[in-house]
């Protein structure tokens, strides 16, 4: 399933940092700091899939060399606290090939040489070989001055400052959502991502009138599990899958990013089929069935192919553990969310109409007490013949 990341970092001198480690470390190559004084050799890394040096049409031939753009960079910052340089962090997309990644990471740099004048050095990392398979990313350090003709010049406060920084990466933010769900289209996926919060998806959800989507949304966001919390949790993924029982997270954050992962899994299968049911029902009733017959067409439809070897109780219950919830359970649901799910499914399957076994029920009883007063009435004429009556 798609997610959305993209995060900005500063490498600041303060925390013990430098440009020409950073470059070298995401490079995987080696660099002199002639500030430092020092050889950041990085050659033994594995994963980096491709490496590129992207630059204003004026810059300076040497903006080529990582070495010296980035040695460059050191040199013209001259206090003890400096930023030396920017970090662009993104998540690319598992569902696309390598090539669609390279491509989109390249226009996203690309824009943000063009927008500020800089020069940007893009890094693009496949998965850790015990990390999740799925975590494609790419990491784009970009200089904190304008590069020109003359070398590094102004500092690019535009992004420096309270008031206009924010906005900023809120608009490369949406550029870069732009960029991977034209990559997932043309890939033929239709799997999306937004990079707006989860509340304003959220609220946008309900005054569409999308409340399955709302209630997908009302949740935290995904958190991040980090280095050693991740290689713990894959290292239980790979035992329990090899001693054949379920996984079951054994950190914290492991624990919530699951229970987060689960959720969205639900809800992206109950949308899934919630679609099956409506397009069965609607097609059933153009046929000229009635509500009911297209009532069970969509819940054969909701609950798979194997549908058509259940019966109407089997069929009911699979899609009631579709919306999470035991059939025997309506009481105890009320108020937790569980009912808007219900009345959705009511209302997307028609189910607004009488169970037809109920009906049945319904008239079997009518029947029995019609009977029931015939034989009262049939004993108390018995009764007078016999001159019991009082």
């Amino acid at each position: 399933m798609a997610s959305y990341h993209l995060s900005v970092k500063t490498i600041k001198r303060s925390a013990g940092r430098s440009a020409t480690a950073a470059a070298a470390y995401r490079s995987a190559s080696v660099i002199a700091c002639d500030r430092e004084g020092r050889m950041h050799d990085y050659t033994a890394k594995r994963g980096v899939e491709a490496c590129f040096i992207l630059a204003p049409d004026d810059a300076p031939s040497w903006a080529q060399d990582r070495a010296a753009l980035w040695n460059a960079a050191e040199a013209r910052e001259t206090r003890s606290n400096s930023v030396t340089a920017r970090e662009w962090e993104l998540a690319l997309p598992s569902e696309i090939s390598d090539a669609a990644r390279i491509e989109i990471t390249r226009a996203f740099a690309a824009q943000l040489v063009e927008r500020y004048g800089v020069a940007a050095d893009v890094a693009i990392h496949a998965p850790h070989r015990e990390g999740d398979q799925r975590n494609h990313h790419a990491h784009i350090l970009t200089t904190t001055r304008v590069l020109s003709a003359e070398g590094l010049t102004d500092k690019t406060r535009i992004l420096d400052a309270a008031s206009t920084g924010g906005p900023e990466i809120e608009a490369m933010r949406g550029y870069w959502a732009e960029l991977q769900n034209r990559a997932l289209e043309l890939a033929g996926q239709e799997e999306r991502v937004d990079h707006r919060s989860l509340e304003v998806q959220r609220e946008e959800a309900l005054s569409l009138g999308d409340t399955l989507k709302a209630e997908e949304l009302d949740r935290e966001p995904e958190l991040k599990l980090g280095p050693a919390a991740n290689a713990i949790e894959r290292r239980e993924q790979f035992a329990a899958e090899a001693e054949g029982r379920d996984y079951a997270p054994l950190t914290q954050r492991g624990a919530r990013v699951h229970a987060t992962r689960q959720a969205k899994t639900m809800f992206a299968e109950m949308r899934e089929r919630l679609e099956l049911a409506r397009d069965a029902y609607a097609e059933a009733r153009e046929e000229g069935q009635g509500h009911v017959g297209a009532g069970l067409a969509a819940l054969r439809a909701a609950a798979g192919r194997q549908a058509k070897e259940l019966d109407q109780d089997e069929i009911k219950q699979r899609l009631a553990r579709i919306a999470g919830r035991d059939l025997g359970a309506d009481e105890a649901d009320r108020g937790a969310g569980a009912n808007s799910i219900r009345n959705r499914l009511n209302q997307v399957l028609a189910r607004d109409k009488p169970d037809p076994r109920q009906e049945q029920q319904r008239k079997l009883e009518e029947e029995r007490e019609r009977l029931r007063q015939l034989e009262l009435e049939r004993q108390h004429k018995h009764d007078r013949g016999l001159g019991w009556e009082l």
